[in-house]
């Protein structure tokens, strides 16, 4: 029979996915069946799952650590933001419905059964189930309806784990103040506590970990050291999309509003010959970038507005008159042609929108949402290029006729006559250590980097990590039976 235990946070961002994809690793390599699974995320660095749905990215990096195929039971609800106030939601990997967070607040309840039905799903081929929250319980306003935390643990019958971040500071009256706040009922079912990014010595932690011991008597799981590898791991929220320092040959992506599927950046942050620059709003694109990457977006329409608020637009133009290459992924693909139609406001209000016109190619947007994992070809080398897509519209124009990828026989993308400006819809192509060769290579930088060896190394140093600091053993016998008719 299954076992289960929850990772809940003091805080958001305190490290929750990233312990629960070394906890996986680890149990994994101890030999246990273990899944992944997270009732709902917000996030719009999405993957594309084996059984054709999507997931939040971090699910799947964590699919990934215990040698599971990514499946959308894994995380049965998922927000996509599209605005401030509303999402898409995504509901057991097919889109549900796009709601006002007010809306959504009051539909949330209704999404539990399913919620419930995923993580018994996955529980009958499971040793044991690493749940974990979004946000933190201390959030006691959004308890009433809670499908995320709290109230999953409650009608799943979970035992939680709580975690706090002693980067910020404050982390004693993290998790003491959480106890405080909880409601007697919840904050019973939290069996221990851990400290995560801890720097330097971390005995000198220990009159602290005492104190939070004696103030809430839970037992205390093990203070991590900061991960100085953390950054090789794909990341899931676009607040930890970071400057990557490396070699002379220098990509700038502009941070767009509603950025997307970001996990394009990371086989080329890794690479020590590339220099990966976020450009914030505000700041010009800069005029030594050899790339200029945009990436994909889940407001393509509104984040052309934005690219165009900073000036890039002109940027832009300026770049590519210098001799600079230009790559647009997906949202990215579609600026840079002639038009963006939304004839049924899919997006906002229905209409067309100029489109940066760098490629001779005209985008509609599409209800249907076009969901795969996908193997391609390059054209320029016949070497293999696997990727997902995960899109709305269609493209087509006169550059589609320089199409530079093919798929099972249909070409994709396209490139202007002199090939330096190329866009297509395929994510992830990056990730393939082949393509990514030939491709810096033609534009005359190196690449040292098996991206994907690189991961899988770095997800067992993080589970020697765990196994290192964290009380695992004590871990697994908090876990309690997944029991099915809850």
């Amino acid at each position: 029979m299954a076992k289960a235990i929850m990772i809940q946070g003091a805080g958001s961002n305190v490290g929750k996915s990233m312990i629960v994809a070394g906890l996986a690793r680890a149990c994994a390599n101890r030999g246990f069946n273990v899944a992944p699974f997270k009732p709902q995320n917000m996030s719009n660095n999405a993957a594309v799952t084996v059984d054709g749905g999507e997931i939040g990215r971090a699910q799947a990096l964590q699919a990934l650590a215990a040698r599971k195929p990514a499946h959308t039971d894994m995380n049965p609800v998922l927000l996509k933001p599209e605005t401030d106030i509303g999402a898409q939601v995504i509901v057991q990997g097919k889109r549900f419905a796009t709601l006002r967070a007010r809306d959504y607040s009051k539909r949330k309840p209704s999404l539990l059964a399913a919620t419930l039905e995923s993580f018994h799903r996955l529980s009958r081929d499971a040793d044991i189930v690493l749940v974990e929250g979004a946000g933190s319980p201390a959030e006691i306003n959004l308890r009433a309806g809670d499908i995320a935390n709290m109230g999953f643990a409650e009608a799943a019958g979970v035992p939680v784990i709580l975690v706090g971040d002693i980067d910020r500071g404050g982390v004693i009256a993290q998790v003491v103040g959480t106890q405080a706040i909880l409601d007697p009922a919840d904050a019973g079912r939290i069996k221990g506590f851990a400290i995560n990014k801890f720097r330097g010595d971390v005995s000198l932690f220990d009159d602290g970990l005492a104190e939070i011991v004696r103030r809430t008597g839970w037992p205390s799981l093990g203070v991590l050291p900061w991960f100085e590898d953390a950054w090789r791991l794909p990341a899931e929220d676009v607040m930890d999309l970071r400057n990557r320092p490396g070699g002379q040959f220098k990509v700038a992506v502009p941070r767009l509003g509603r950025i997307a599927n970001f996990d394009d950046l990371d086989p080329l942050s890794g690479e020590p010959d590339v220099t990966v620059e976020i450009v914030e709003p505000g700041r010009p694109l800069p005029g030594d970038a050899d790339l200029v990457l945009i990436p994909g977006s889940k407001s393509t329409i509104a984040d052309l507005a934005h690219f165009r608020a900073q000036g890039w637009d002109i940027d832009l133009t300026a770049h590519i008159r210098r001799g600079g290459h230009v790559m647009g992924v997906c949202g990215g693909y579609q600026m840079l042609g002639r038009t963006i139609a939304d004839p049924e406001g899919l997006e906002g209000a229905p209409g067309e929108v100029p489109g940066l016109g760098h490629l001779d190619v005209a985008t509609v947007m599409k209800p249907e949402k076009h969901l795969a994992l996908t193997q391609a070809t390059y054209r320029a080398t016949g070497g293999l290029v696997e990727g997902y897509e995960i899109h709305l519209g269609e493209t087509t124009g006169p550059d589609c006729a320089r199409a530079w990828l093919d798929i099972g026989g249909t070409p994709e993308g396209a490139s202007s006559a002199d090939g330096r400006i190329r866009g297509c819809y395929l994510h992830g192509l990056f990730a393939s250590d082949g393509f990514r060769k030939s491709f810096l290579e033609e534009l005359g930088a190196r690449s040292d980097l098996f991206f994907t060896d690189n991961v899988d190394k770095t997800l067992d140093a993080l589970a020697q990590h765990l196994e290192t600091h964290f009380a695992i053993d004590q871990l697994l016998g908090l876990a309690e039976p997944v029991k099915v008719d809850a």
